[in-house]
């Protein structure tokens, strides 16, 4: 079957269901709706199609699906419910046990859903729950990816796809990736390598265009909803919510120059993410220090329909929040060399993969650790601001330098010239002279190094547990003994960076219930609204689980409405 034109679609004056922004959980509800008989439209306000989701690792957390068992993986629904227990602890509006309830009953059925359309899944094997070693954690892993696609397949659509510059080019899942890391360490990381590089050349000579990740995602995710016939359009600037009543019943924004208003019979769905590039909104609603600079969020994650909704009385939650991706950045607060690409736009360092080896610390200004160096990046995130350590410092040894990637920096690479010269990397012959030039407590340093070489010679960081944790050892070097994520740091030069919270988005946003739909402060429904994804308050609260755990409610939300909007409109039918 071949695809629609984009051309080809005609912008109507009314649809059943109106969907603001094109995100996973976009099409997913536009999917569901118009199998029921529904006439959805999904309306981007970008030139690219996908949402945050294209920029993504592309992965989705479920606890109990079906494609665990399908790998004999152990899950239920009992120990999903353990496990969210145990790790999300916030109470508030957006964790309610009634929302809670709806992700672990609808998740599963949403993924078996996808699967059933088209969807095509991979179980990366090994890649942990974050927390695996509180109540109800799994070791190997709850999520799932899709598998790599060719974007060839979009026809027309390909060049309209939405993905980022951090994956772009490979056709592999994350996992292999994280694993990579170890080139100069493992077998095993040698052997991806070489499939890679193969791939790659494989898929030039064969004309393939083959991307993971969120490309991947979100490209089959982009064919299933065109080859339903659901109309995507491109380049309309939604930005203002039209009320009637009381009720929510259409949206306007400037498309092709002109102001236009389209009405939704029976609902409209806001999956528009969050605010990531608003400056003034992260001043107004964040911790400080904070900046827009330090994202690698979606160029389109702007805030204007979050705003819109708070002006129609939405009640909000957790808007200081984001997910969490560790950066580091000049003294200055700039961008280091590397991560500026030849058109000045910024892709700051993402550091989850090298935050887990042996010879590598954190540590604030006097010195002193202040958490576990191998946990997730939200929980990163949260502990610099949590613990004044705004920047912190990464402290490393040349064994850290010469084995494992940092940055752009690959394994086995000097140190980049830029990076010394701006003062991005700071190198030292002692602990005390690179006290001394980073600004931190000399004796302090001092005393943590002595501290943590101690932990390196008995394996058990009795600080911080860095190492007990699968999730932990995932990314440590499995050649050290006996903790590969704790190594001494006592062969010179020795560096540091500074380590600020950056993100790939922010993660609070407006209340919403179980059935996905805008609540007012009061507990009251705004009529006609509904809403997924980063522009609401996560089912998550303030943790991450596992792998996937912003994407797996975007989608599972945006379904849950389109399901409460096809029984609005078949009561509706019922009335007439």
């Amino acid at each position: 079957m071949t695809l629609p034109a984009p051309e080809s679609f005609t912008l109507e004056a009314e649809y059943d269901l109106v969907i603001v922004g094109s995100g996973g959980g976009s099409m997913v509800a536009a999917i569901r709706a118009k199998l029921a008989g529904l006439k959805p439209v999904i309306l981007e306000k970008r030139d690219k199609i996908g949402g945050s989701t294209g920029f993504s690792g592309g992965v989705w957390w479920v606890p109990n699906n079906h494609i665990l068992k399908r790998y004999g993986v152990e899950d239920s629904r009992e120990l999903a419910e353990r496990y969210m227990a145990a790790t999300v602890d916030f109470v508030g509006k957006g964790t309610s046990p009634a929302r809670r309830k709806a992700f672990l009953d609808e998740a599963p059925e949403m993924i078996r859903f996808l699967e059933e359309q088209g969807m095509q899944f991979d179980y990366p094997d090994g890649w942990s729950d974050y927390y695996d070693d509180r109540d109800g954690g799994q070791p190997r892993g709850r999520s799932l990816t899709a598998t790599p696609y060719d974007i060839r397949n979009l026809g027309p659509w390909e060049d309209l796809l939405s993905r980022g510059t951090a994956f772009a080019g490979i056709p592999m899942p994350s996992l292999y990736l994280i694993k990579m890391l170890m080139l100069k360490r493992t077998f095993e990381a040698k052997k991806i390598f070489a499939r890679l590089a193969f791939s790659i050349v494989k898929n030039k000579i064969l004309g393939r265009h083959i991307l993971a990740h969120g490309a991947s995602l979100q490209g089959r995710m982009l064919e299933m909803a065109l080859r339903h016939g659901i109309p995507i359009f491109a380049n309309f600037a939604t930005n203002e919510l039209i009320e009637e009543n009381g009720r929510i019943v259409g949206v306007s924004g400037t498309y092709r120059g002109a102001r236009t208003t389209v009405k939704a019979r029976h609902g409209v769905l806001v999956n528009a993410g969050g605010f990531a590039r608003n400056d003034a909104m992260r001043q107004k609603y964040q911790r400080h220090p904070i900046s827009g600079s330090w994202t690698n969020a979606n160029p389109g994650d702007t805030g204007e329909m979050l705003e819109e909704m708070i002006r129609h009385g939405a009640d909000t939650e957790n808007l200081d929040l984001a997910v969490w991706v560790p950066t580091s950045l000049n003294p200055d607060g700039s961008l280091p060399a590397g991560a500026v690409g030849k058109d000045g736009t910024g892709s700051p360092f993402m550091h989850v993969g090298e935050i887990a080896i042996p010879h590598y610390m954190w540590v604030k200004r006097d010195g002193n650790r202040f958490v576990n160096e191998a946990s997730s990046y939200v929980e990163l995130g949260e502990a610099l601001y949590q613990n004044d350590a705004v920047p912190a410092f990464a402290i490393f040894d040349d064994r850290a330098m010469r084995n494992y990637a940092y940055g752009t920096a690959m394994p086995g690479t000097k140190p980049i010239k830029k990076w010394l010269e701006s003062g991005f990397l700071i190198k030292a012959d002692t602990i005390e002279d690179l006290a001394r030039q980073a600004g931190i407590d000399p004796a302090g340093l001092a005393a943590q190094v002595a501290r943590y070489n101690r932990f390196a010679e008995t394996g058990i960081d009795e600080e911080f547990h860095k190492g007990e944790r699968q999730y932990d050892r995932l990314r440590g070097d499995p050649t050290h003994k006996p903790n590969p994520c704790v190594g001494s740091i006592a062969h010179g030069p020795f560096y540091a960076t500074r380590i600020f919270p950056g993100d790939v988005g922010t993660f609070g946003g407006v209340v919403t219930d179980e059935r996905a739909r805008v609540l007012k402060a009061d507990g009251s429904v705004i009529e006609g609204l509904y809403a997924t994804g980063n522009c609401t308050s996560s089912v998550m609260g303030r943790s991450y689980p596992g792998p996937g755990a912003s994407i797996s409610p975007a989608f599972t939300f945006g379904d849950i409405a389109a399901k409460d909007i096809i029984a609005r409109a078949g009561n509706s039918a019922d009335r007439a």
